[in-house]
């Protein structure tokens, strides 16, 4: 395991092909700063329960004519987010952290289509999920109908990256309401991993300035 993850030595061994952002990637663990939500106080729902993550899994997104998406994941899928403007993550910028609130299996396409008409909408009214209504972050200067982003994520768990772990097609909008002291950021995704069930998914978050974490 420790020759997969760090390297034998042998100057033969594959150069690792996943990014390395701010010295995160696979097998590396990065230190929080719980302040970052704690200041939040009480308005806030993202809630963590420690202050360090074992990375075990990366991915990186291409998005249309855009950035670079940088996503570092725990085991019980916990998610740190970085864009840059490169594959390699080397100027990356706006840093932010993810945990999971809820996931569910749709009962048929008429569920599936509600969830659309919901990523659709300006607000995402929350209250099925014991949420709060969030306004749309994506596209919030428009108050009409917009259709969810979708994507492709490849997710590995090997820094050579020979392998895929899993990939998954993503119909996602991001969503975000102001704080006293910050923002709470909302993702909602229907995925639909290949050879998989297709979920509905919710993650709470909080952005991170760069002094708040380290790896």
């Amino acid at each position: 395991m420790f020759k997969r993850l760090f390297g034998s030595g042998d100057k033969a061994q594959a150069v690792p092909s996943l990014a390395i952002v701010r010295n995160i990637t696979v097998g590396r663990t990065v230190a929080l700063d719980p302040l970052a939500w704690r200041r939040l106080g009480d308005e806030t729902h993202f809630t963590l329960d420690r202050d360090a993550l074992e990375i075990t899994a990366q991915s990186v997104i291409h998005l249309d004519d855009g950035p670079f998406v940088h996503r570092f994941y725990t085991d019980d899928h916990i998610m740190l987010q970085a864009m840059s403007d490169d594959a390699e993550g080397l100027a990356a910028y706006d840093f932010t952290l993810f945990t999971p609130w809820s996931s569910a299996y749709p009962p048929n396409d008429r569920a599936r289509g509600a969830w659309r008409d919901r990523l659709s909408a300006p607000v995402f009214h929350g209250a099925a999920e014991n949420l709060p209504d969030y306004p749309r972050f994506w596209f919030a200067e428009s108050d009409a109908s917009q259709p969810p982003v979708t994507l492709w994520e490849t997710v590995y768990t090997d820094r050579v990256a020979t392998e895929p772990y899993a990939k998954i097609f993503q119909t996602c909008m991001l969503y975000a309401r102001d704080l006293a002291a910050g923002r709470e950021l909302m993702l909602a995704i229907e995925q639909e991993p290949e050879g998989g069930e297709v979920t509905h998914e919710i993650m709470l978050g909080i952005p991170l300035d760069m002094a708040e974490f380290r790896a």
